[in-house]
């Protein structure tokens, strides 16, 4: 399908979407109501203290809603049914959510090997980057073919870091960075895209999803 029409969604989908609000983790953008004090460290969760640990590259994610069930399925009709005009059911809450957090960056989309985005028809992060009405730069290539990061174990994919490469045409020396993608879980993917962008002369990169993990 393409993007033309105004799909939204019925009041009994939209009450199955959970907001993330309130206190949040100021780097990875996790709402602290879902987990323990004891795996808090001030303002930031325990994930997050370890990444920096690591050596982050993301300096904050910020995430319109939790990843449950109900937007597990809207994931699974968007990405892997190729009904590419669900987007615009969150396109004026994405936008919203993005002038807040995001001021004064472009944005790059995580980007498909070459194989998956044949067999979807389109990149979904690319649909959403676009739908936030910001500057746009195809900077990044995914060369290789992986599995998918659903079927991955939390481990493989904190372990198991994903490859990115720079296109040399893209113009990102000294500016600030939005990463787009679908979904924010380990930030692996994130991490290893914002590396290579810091590499390439980025003044800072940071990140931004539909849902959180």
């Amino acid at each position: 399908m393409g993007l033309d029409g105004e799909p939204l969604l019925c009041g009994e989908c939209r009450g199955k979407l959970v907001l993330i609000e309130g206190e949040i983790c100021q780097q990875c953008g996790r709402a602290f109501s879902l987990f323990p004090e004891k795996y808090r460290q001030n303002d930031i969760c325990l994930d997050c203290v370890e990444w920096s640990r690591r050596g982050r590259s993301i300096s904050k994610n910020r995430s319109l809603f939790l990843y449950n069930s109900f937007l597990q399925e809207w994931m699974a009709q968007f990405k892997y049914r190729g009904d590419a005009e669900l987007i615009k059911a969150f396109s004026d809450e994405l936008r919203t959510l993005f002038k807040k957090e995001f001021r004064d960056t472009i944005v790059v989309p995580i980007p498909l090997s070459e194989e998956r985005q044949y067999e979807r028809g389109f990149n979904q992060s690319e649909l959403i980057a676009i739908s936030l009405g910001a500057t746009v730069v195809d900077a990044l290539e995914r060369p290789l073919h992986e599995e998918k990061q659903s079927k991955k174990s939390r481990v493989d994919r904190l372990e198991n870091q994903t490859v990115f490469t720079f296109k040399s045409s893209a113009d990102i020396h000294g500016k600030s960075i939005t990463l787009v993608d679908d979904i924010y879980t380990t930030g692996a993917t994130v991490e290893a895209a914002g590396k290579i962008l810091l590499e390439e002369g980025a003044r800072k990169v940071m990140s931004f999803t539909v849902a959180r993990g």
